[in-house]
């Protein structure tokens, strides 16, 4: 995230929206896919903690060596379509559970293909959020509170030393120059909504000087972790129980956005650490109180 050195109301609404309503949908999607599960009798899959991690660091470890020793003027088109994958993945599993599997198909290609030649800032937020809801309902499913919240901090520990020693924003930085990255772009004005994100338009952004910057940027993991944790307890607990502790990690973005503003300066955070706290309340209130 980046802000201005004065509070700014902007970026920590549009942030807090943009949670909402991706919680709102993962578990509108989770509700269906728990009927499915129960009336079929199926046994969703049990994914152990250390599975997502190795995933993680591994996709942290090949990605940096492969941005340090490849141009990225050569990758440009490789994260485009890896994106255009992606986007269209999550666009699929959010209809599949409503409509048959191949007009779910081809609405998922043709939302992808909207986005490879139509990168604007309002769209590719959209489908990050949609992309993470679905990331949320899978591995929400498959894994259980416990472990989501070991993930949580673990990773959080890694945010940290990334953003301190500079790894994160070096990763990012060339990353933007692919025209594809994993983050929310909130902008400070309604008409940057429709900026187009190719040709330069992430670059520019994460070389303009923090004070100057007319966007925040929010990763997509600070929304799509707690997405999981939510979804998990959505599963092992119930929709109550899941509600407060997507309101305890709301709470805990809302911090991060009120910290970097009014102590950071608007130097570089890592979001995830007071995202995981707040998570870490709102299922400690459900485990001993509810």
């Amino acid at each position: 995230m980046s802000t201005r050195r004065s509070i700014t109301v902007g970026p920590i609404f549009w942030a807090s929206l943009i949670f909402t309503l991706g919680a709102v949908i993962a578990l509108g999607v989770a509700s269906r896919a728990q009927v499915y599960i129960e009336v079929g009798e199926l046994i969703p899959p049990e994914v152990s903690v250390q599975t997502p991690l190795i995933y993680f660091f591994s996709a942290v470890v090949i990605l940096g060596i492969v941005l340090f020793f490849i141009p990225v003027s050569r990758l440009r088109f490789m994260f485009r379509i890896l994106f255009l994958v992606l986007f269209g993945w999550g666009i699929f599993v959010l209809e599949i559970l409503y409509i048959p599997w191949i007009i779910a198909a081809v609405i998922a290609a043709a939302v992808g293909l909207a986005w490879f030649f139509l990168p604007r800032v309002w769209l590719h937020n959209i489908l990050m959020m949609l992309s993470l809801a679905s990331v949320g309902v899978i591995f929400g499913m498959a894994i259980a509170p416990w472990a989501v919240l070991i993930l949580l901090g673990v990773i959080s520990i890694y945010d940290v030393v990334a953003v301190r020693f500079g790894y994160m924003l070096w990763m990012a930085t060339k990353m933007s120059e692919s025209d594809a990255l994993p983050t929310f772009v909130i902008p400070r004005k309604i008409r940057l909504w429709n900026l187009d994100l190719r040709g330069g338009g992430y670059r520019k952004i994460m070389q303009t000087p923090a004070g100057e910057r007319e966007f925040s940027i929010l990763g997509g993991g600070d929304i799509g972790f707690p997405l999981v944790l939510t979804v998990s307890v959505f599963f092992k607990y119930g929709l109550a129980e899941s509600l407060v502790v997507a309101v305890f990690a709301l709470t805990g973005l809302i911090s991060a956005f009120l910290i970097q503003q009014s102590v950071l300066k608007g130097k570089p955070m890592p979001a995830l650490p007071p995202i995981s706290a707040g998570s870490l309340i709102g299922f400690l209130i459900v485990y001993f109180m509810m």
